[in-house]
């Protein structure tokens, strides 16, 4: 300790080093873990009850990305899904078209997303119009044109006037505002702030001219049921579309806790990444400290040959060098977690308030861990060549040098 006071300055750049690069790694698992949680808390939110049926073979990988624009959902599917000899254990079905489109309210205009969906896309993901009324079942039949506004589209088109009951255009088909939904925030695995709502078959029919899905949002009777309801749902749809080989499947079936698992692997895997990026400033610090460790034994050469000469050791030498280096790895560590969980802290209130994303502040045991097992693994590595470097000094050359 003596030794490290002696050169303040050094040592403090020293650990400066170690302590960036922790706070970093500190700072990416942080928000790392409440991006995960956050994910996670959208899809159960969703309900474990509910299954996505999805156009087109599973993605596996690049090539198969032109799959996700397939056609093979359709009205005859969805009634054959709605019969109970089919699929008994279906309590809702909801189809969903979806894409962006431009729309315009006097000078206005501004790009975003048309969700066209039924009035059951209320109680799926628990929206509330602040204003207004929501989708009816006589809408969605009759075609109306009717629409409900995100808070952002809001803002955009009609600025301080009221929306309800104002017109917009999209596509040349002119939409009645009948409700508006309160900010949802960023968070959410849609954006309703950016979005409008519609009967899906006045989006079929006058904004896209399709005649096909892009989802089925289904809600099974119960947990329980769950695996009959998909194997039934695939069976359906297997009969409909005249398959006979599973792997051929122009369709796959998605429950929540599958996308829970998927969404699990795709974050940790993301944080994992960039922990590792942020790490490389850890072998940036090791490398500093061993230089450092290096100029020390050569600056104290005369002192190692003094020790060995009133009998120390090459070993007590050795250990002397190399806990000094595990000394600064580690002050650095504690101080890097200490500022990287104060970042992590006011990052998570940034992005709350100023963002608009319900985030929770995370700090887990396990990046804690890691930092200060990091930090000593790296005073030990970094440290050992040159302690034993000073350990190998012959005491009287060592007496001799200037």
């Amino acid at each position: 300790m003596s030794a490290l006071k002696t050169h303040k300055s050094r040592t403090a750049l020293t650990i400066l080093g170690i302590v960036i690069g922790v706070a970093s790694v500190i700072l990416v698992m942080s928000v790392g873990e409440g991006a995960e949680r956050l994910i996670l808390d959208q899809v159960q939110g969703l309900g474990s009850k509910t299954i996505a049926v999805l156009p087109g073979r599973q993605p596996t990988g690049p090539s198969d990305f032109a799959q996700l624009f397939s056609d093979s959902l359709t009205e005859r599917d969805m009634q054959l899904l709605k019969r109970k000899e089919n699929a008994p254990t279906i309590a809702r079905i909801m189809p969903v078209v979806f894409g962006g489109e431009t729309a315009f309210y006097g000078s206005e205009t501004y790009r975003l997303t048309i969700f066209g969906a039924t009035d059951l896309l209320a109680q799926i993901f628990d929206l509330k119009p602040e204003r207004g009324t929501f989708l009816t079942e006589e809408d969605v039949r009759n075609q109306s044109s009717v629409v409900i506004i995100g808070d952002e589209v809001r803002e955009k088109l009609f600025g301080f006037v009221d929306p309800i009951g104002q017109r917009i255009r999209v596509k040349g088909r002119s939409l009645r505002v009948i409700g508006i939904l309160p900010q949802q925030g960023t968070g959410s695995l849609f954006n309703f702030d950016q979005m409008i709502i519609i009967p899906y078959t006045t989006a079929q029919q006058y904004i896209f001219g399709i005649k096909y899905f892009h989802r089925f949002i289904i809600e099974s009777e119960s947990e329980e049921s769950l695996a009959r309801t998909v194997k039934d749902i695939e069976t359906t749809l297997r009969n409909s579309h005249g398959i006979t080989d599973p792997d051929k499947d122009d369709f796959y079936v998605e429950t929540s806790a599958e996308l829970i698992e998927r969404f699990g692997v795709i974050t940790q895997i993301l944080t994992v990444l960039l922990a590792s990026i942020a790490a490389i400033s850890l072998l940036v610090g090791g490398i500093g400290i061993m230089n450092i460790m290096l100029v020390s034994v050569t600056e104290r050469t005369r002192e190692i040959g003094l020790r060995k000469a009133v009998g120390a050791t090459d070993k007590d030498i050795l250990k002397q060098f190399l806990l000094e280096a595990v000394i600064l790895t580690i002050v650095g560590g504690i101080i890097g977690i200490l500022i990287g969980a104060s970042l992590s802290f006011m990052s998570s209130l940034v992005i709350k308030y100023f963002i608009g994303i319900d985030w929770v502040f995370t700090l887990s045991g396990t990046a804690i861990f890691l930092g200060l097992s990091i930090s000593a693994a790296i005073g030990i590595v970094f440290g050992l060549y040159p302690a034993r470097q000073a350990s190998l000094k012959n005491p009287i050359e060592a007496l001799r040098h200037e």
